[in-house]
């Protein structure tokens, strides 16, 4: 093939490529637009158009067992989100700044573990170590297993800000008499600010959509929204479903869009 037949032949497929894309696009995400036009519908049916209404948004918040699952959801959510920031960023400042410590390395394949195992697996080892030690299952945990998995997932995004951080400039303000204190909290603490942030924002949006793992540590009157979600759909369809899901899928978005800014700005001013 000569060089202006395969310059002929490029705009070809660039055009497969770029239909290909489409279709894969359209795969992922038109389901989802469906569920959010359904979930505008007035007909009780799921899959039918009954004309533009808000029954069903109003319905779903007039439901109390809806909303205490959404309250269970937003306080499991701000508490494990809180305490696995403070515990993923200790973490990974522990694995970065300090090398030589004697088990660095178990350390940090283990905590790492949360990401690779299934959740099923992670749920029933959490479940019998509820057990083993007599915590109540409820909220609290519920908590504990979201705290558990969301380690390490803070723990990733601020060890990524740390690659990108000169330590010259710790060394800096150890030379201007700085304690480590007054190190950390006026230099290292604002310049990987984004990557806590954007870890922290990752760690909400994981607890919020859980539902495997809670499932399986939930007590009675503890459900999250998800799970809550999941038993309406055993149970019966109904175009609230469509409503909740579509609400949950805006929270989602804009959790993971946050993240994500607070990620490019952080290597921005890197």
């Amino acid at each position: 093939m000569t060089l202006n037949q395969g310059a002929a032949a490029r705009p070809w497929v660039d055009r497969i490529l770029a239909i290909n894309g489409w279709l894969v696009f359209a795969f992922l995400y038109l389901p989802i637009l469906v569920v959010i036009v359904f979930s505008f519908s007035a007909s009780p049916n799921v899959g039918i158009w009954g004309g533009f209404s808000l029954h069903w948004y109003d319905r779903m918040f007039g439901n109390e067992q809806l909303m205490n699952a959404l309250r269970n959801s937003l306080w499991v959510a701000a508490w494990s989100t809180v305490i696995s920031t403070v515990l993923g960023t200790a973490a990974a400042l522990a694995i970065d700044r300090y090398r030589r410590w004697l088990g660095r390395g178990v350390f940090d394949a283990v905590l790492y573990l949360p990401v690779i195992i299934p959740d099923v697996t992670m749920a029933v080892m959490l479940l019998m170590w509820f057990t083993q030690v007599n915590i109540t299952l409820g909220r609290l945990s519920i908590i504990l297993a979201h705290i558990a998995f969301n380690i390490s997932f803070v723990a990733i995004v601020v060890r990524a800000r740390l690659a990108n951080m000169d330590p010259a400039m710790e060394e800096a303000a150890a030379d201007l008499y700085a304690s480590r204190w007054q190190a950390f909290r006026r230099i290292t603490l604002p310049l990987i600010m984004p990557g806590v942030l954007g870890g922290g924002l990752l760690a909400l949006t994981l607890s919020l959509d859980d539902v495997v793992i809670t499932s399986l540590v939930q007590g009675p009157g503890s459900a999250t929204l998800p799970v809550y979600v999941f038993g309406l759909i055993k149970r019966s369809v109904t175009p609230e479903i469509n409503a909740v899901s579509t609400l949950m899928l805006a929270a989602s978005i804009i959790l993971v869009l946050a993240s994500l800014a607070f990620q490019r700005r952080g290597e921005r001013s890197g």
